[in-house]
């Protein structure tokens, strides 16, 4: 398969795309192998990554802030097994790939921006415009941080 066919392939079933590269490489034959739209697709890996780290966060917080700010027991317990569950994901990426701890130190302020902002909008409650919670990773994923 020529590079112009393997970008028609790609175009058309990715599928079928994906198991064709992997057969590929798995066999040497890189010289066949469509690199322009398989550095795409690595690249777009850590980029979903990131993506995916940074609304869980979101997430994280806003659950956080509801937990801590809204009086509402009887929600409480949905909002911590949403909070338990999205550590679980935290933590399985930062599993995964180590280095993103980085990248989530560096969003975690950015991150409660917008988890507030969600949460101002939703609820007529006054919740603190400076960041109320550790800023150490380990515990915001965890434990129960949002009860300190």
């Amino acid at each position: 398969m020529t590079l112009t066919n393997t970008k028609t392939l790609y175009e058309q079933d990715f599928a079928l795309w994906i198991k064709d590269t992997v057969n590929k490489l798995k066999l040497g034959d890189f010289s066949q192998v469509d690199l322009e739209n398989l550095i795409e697709e690595v690249d777009s890996l850590g980029k979903r990554d990131r993506r995916s780290l940074e609304s869980r966060l979101i997430t994280l917080f806003e659950h956080a802030l509801k937990r801590r700010y809204v009086n509402l027991p009887d929600c409480y317990r949905g909002w911590e097994v949403t909070l338990n569950r999205t550590q679980q994901k935290l933590n399985q990426i930062l599993n995964d790939s180590p280095s993103l701890r980085n990248f989530l130190q560096d969003i975690l302020l950015d991150c409660y921006q917008k988890a507030l902002e969600n949460m101002e909008i939703e609820y007529d409650n006054e919740f603190p415009n400076i960041y109320p919670f550790t800023e150490k990773i380990d515990p915001l994923l965890n434990s129960k941080f949002w009860t300190d």
